[in-house]
């Protein structure tokens, strides 16, 4: 079971800050599960994974990625934002740290495009499928997203010269609108297998719906054990309304009294490098729906005891508006212990006979006594390991405690108008047609 320790901020705020927060997190918590709030018509993910709908896409989604995997070297996910973050996170979180090198048929490595506009990364990437055996899967709603579609213009071309047209049909899958969209269209005209990205689920909320499970599923990884896993922490999280024993609940109340008491920024600290992009898709999570209307806390990330040694000077002495959100996994998957080294030129044979992991752990602890008296509130997250359930947990868990964090500040945690703007302004310099007063009031400013 996943824990939030909240003891290490009782210093950093007042009784009655936490309890009006505590208030307003009730309230909050009503708003959500009575689908009362703002938003409530994209509470899709609210009630994933539910078995009775699931176990058939479940069973689909397997099919489906026991195909690619047999008759693929590489899967090339194309997607932005939610439409890869979530799937990438848990692959990582959950693989060998040097699978990449690893690729064979079979065992593909899943890679990524369409997530930004780099011509060097996809021109590398086309010389490295020159090479190997691939197949591509391509999420968007629309299939009008600028970064992915244009680079799945290129992959589809690609794909299809080297297999030929007939041929890449089942190397080929898309995951999409329903009924409607640019990719719908192109998917149904060209015969390809589909999943279905549900109405009512926003991208940062859809790693438990084939936007997310298909990819994990071809990285070889079990989504049945990660969908129980995200049940257990919804039946938790839907049923209990005690802040004392609903883990997500406690965990709102912690972080949204420590923004009331002026601390702006939430960093999410992990100890393992398999986690990084964890921390990016909890960036993209929270950052999204909370940042609006001049409020929310700035997400940020950093990963020790690496950024110790970049970050950490800051964290320790730097400016007072940041906490720490800092998520320890108590079980490592292997064990290795430090040698002992007969010349002990390092000095470090006092370390010899300790597993790296108990290294790590008193990093961990010390580190959190160096910043505690720095002046950095902490909130410890405890996993008991990294593996498809917990994770599955752990997923549900921080968006369930996402959504109901919105409600506690009075915004609307299912839309990103603010999102639009860039894009309005590339498209005008790209010379989109119907775009070109916009064009003519940009190019006065440049």
């Amino acid at each position: 079971m996943i824990l939030i320790d909240d003891k290490k901020i009782s210093s950093f705020v007042s009784e009655k800050v936490v309890k009006s927060i505590s208030n307003k997190a009730s309230d909050a918590y009503l708003q959500l599960v009575n689908r009362s709030g703002k938003g409530n018509e994209f509470l899709g993910w609210l009630d994933l994974p539910n078995p009775e709908i699931t176990s058939g896409i479940q069973n689909k989604i397997n099919s489906v990625a026991n195909r690619l995997r047999s008759q693929s070297e590489i899967v090339v996910i194309i997607g932005i934002g939610g439409s890869y973050l979530g799937a990438r996170a848990a692959i990582e979180a959950l693989g060998n740290n040097m699978m990449y090198l690893n690729a064979e048929r079979g065992k593909p490595a899943v890679i990524y495009a369409g997530n930004h506009i780099s011509e060097d990364y996809l021109f590398d990437l086309l010389k490295l499928l020159d090479k190997k055996d691939y197949s591509i899967v391509v999420i968007s709603k629309s299939g009008t997203t600028t970064e992915p579609a244009i680079a799945f213009r290129v992959l589809k071309s690609h794909c299809e010269k080297k297999y030929g047209k007939d041929n890449s049909i089942s190397r080929i899958v898309a995951i999409t609108d329903e009924k409607k969209g640019a990719l719908r269209k192109l998917a149904d005209d060209e015969g390809y297998d589909t999943f279905v990205i549900p109405d009512d689920v926003g991208g940062r909320f859809s790693v438990l719906t084939p936007v997310g499970l298909l990819p994990i599923a071809i990285a070889g990884f079990d989504i049945d054990k990660l969908c129980k896993g995200a049940l257990d922490m919804r039946n938790i999280c839907l049923n209990d309304n005690n802040p004392q024993t609903n883990q997500a609940l406690k965990y709102v109340i912690a972080r949204n009294s420590l923004y009331s008491s002026g601390y702006k920024i939430e960093l999410m600290v992990n100890y393992l490098p398999s986690l990084v992009y964890f921390t990016e898709w909890w960036k993209q999570l929270y950052g999204e729906s909370e940042g609006k209307e001049n409020k929310g806390l700035f997400p940020a990330g950093v990963s020790f005891s690496t950024d110790l040694h970049s970050m950490g000077q800051y964290i320790q002495q730097g400016e007072r508006h940041l906490f720490e959100t800092m998520i320890w996994v108590e079980n490592s998957k292997h064990e290795m212990k430090v040698p002992y080294d007969e010349s002990n030129i390092d000095g470090l044979n006092f370390l010899s006979g300790k597993r790296f992991n108990e290294v790590n752990e008193k990093a961990f602890i010390g580190t959190t006594l160096a910043h505690l008296d720095g002046g950095v509130p902490i909130i410890k997250l405890r996993i008991p390991e990294m593996n498809e359930y917990y994770l599955g947990q752990l997923i549900y868990f921080f968006e369930f405690a996402c959504a109901i964090s919105g409600y506690v500040i009075d915004v609307n945690p299912f839309d990103q108008p603010g999102v639009e703007d860039y894009k309005k302004n590339m498209f005008a310099m790209l010379n989109k047609p119907g775009y070109e007063s916009l064009r003519d009031e940009l190019n006065k400013r440049i």
